[in-house]
C-alpha cells in the first residue's frame, strides 16, 4: 500500500503551485493533474473520524490535508464505501472511482480464528473493490501466487484462478478499448467458496506483494487491487490475534 511521499518544496524555495491528486495519490489520467480539492480532504478526514475515532496517522486524509484552502478546488468527488468481511469491513476511499487507500475496522467480536480472513475471501474483497478493472499481468501474477498460497501447490491448475487470470492478461493486451477486455470480476467470482480457507498471513501478503510489483510496469501494487487485499486481511488477521 505504499505510495510516494508527497511532494513539498525545499526550505527558501518558491511553492510551485497547488498540490495536485497525483502529488500525492497513485491516480491517473485527468484527475492526476488536477489540484485537491479542499472539500475532498474534508470528507476523507470526516470519514475516517467516523470509521475509526479519528484520522488514520499516514492515511489519505492525513496527505490530501496538505492542500490549503487557497488551492484551487477540483470537480472530482471522494465515494467511501465499506466491504462487510466475516472479521468486520474494509473501508475503501476512492476519488472520481480510482481507490486510492484501504483501512481495516475489526468487529469488537472477532477475536478468534473463526473470524480470520482466508485467501480466497481477500480475492473476493478484491472483485468488491475494484471488479471492472481489467486483467493485467501483475493482477494475474499475484492471483497465481495467491492460489499457490491457498492450495500448497506450485502447479498451475487448468481451469483455475489463477490459469484463468493469465488467459484474461494475455486476452486483454491484444484489446484497445476497456469495454471488451475480461474484468477482475470475471475471473475472481466465487473464490472464498472453490479456494482452500487458508488464513492469509503477513508472509502470504509479502509473496503476493512482490508478485505484483515484479510484473508491474510501475514496479508498484494497484490501489485496491489483490496485493493490497492480502495485506489488509494479513493486518486484519494479526489485529484479532491470529497466529
Amino acid at each position: 500500500m505504499s505510495q510516494e511521499e508527497p511532494r513539498r518544496p525545499r526550505e527558501g524555495q518558491e511553492p510551485r503551485g497547488p498540490i495536485k491528486y497525483d502529488d500525492v495519490f497513485n491516480v491517473s489520467g485527468g484527475l492526476a493533474s488536477k489540484a485537491v480539492a479542499p472539500q475532498d480532504a474534508a470528507m476523507m478526514q470526516s470519514a475516517e473520524t467516523a470509521a475509526f475515532g479519528s484520522t488514520q496517522p499516514g492515511g489519505q486524509a492525513e496527505r490530501a490535508g496538505l492542500v490549503s484552502r487557497g488551492d484551487a478546488a477540483a470537480d472530482q468527488g471522494v465515494t467511501i464505501t465499506g466491504t462487510e468481511i466475516p472479521a468486520g469491513r474494509i473501508i475503501t476511499e476512492s476519488l472520481d472511482g480510482q481507490v486510492v487507500g484501504q483501512y481495516v475496522q475489526v468487529a469488537a467480536e472477532a477475536t478468534t480464528q473463526q473470524g480470520a480472513i482466508t485467501v480466497g475471501q481477500a480475492l473476493e474483497a478484491t472483485m468488491q473493490t475494484i471488479g471492472d478493472k481489467p486483467v493485467e499481468l501483475s493482477d494475474a501474477a499475484a492471483i497465481r501466487e495467491a492460489e499457490m498460497r491457498a492450495t500448497g501447490s506450485n502447479i498451475l491448475t487448468q481451469g483455475g484462478y489463477a490459469a484463468s487470470a493469465q488467459s484474461a492478461a494475455a486476452y486483454n493486451t491484444g484489446m484497445i478499448g476497456d469495454e471488451d477486455k475480461i474484468k477482475l470480476r470475471d475471473v475472481l467470482a466465487g473464490a472464498s467458496a472453490a479456494l482452500p480457507a487458508k488464513v492469509v498471513t503477513r508472509q502470504d501478503a509479502e509473496a503476493v506483494v512482490n508478485a505484483e510489483r515484479r510484473n508491474s510496469p510501475q514496479l508498484t501494487t494497484h490501489p485496491g487491487g489483490v496485493a493490497e487485499s492480502m495485506e489488509t486481511a494479513a493486518t486484519l488477521n494479526e489485529n484479532i490475534n491470529i497466529k
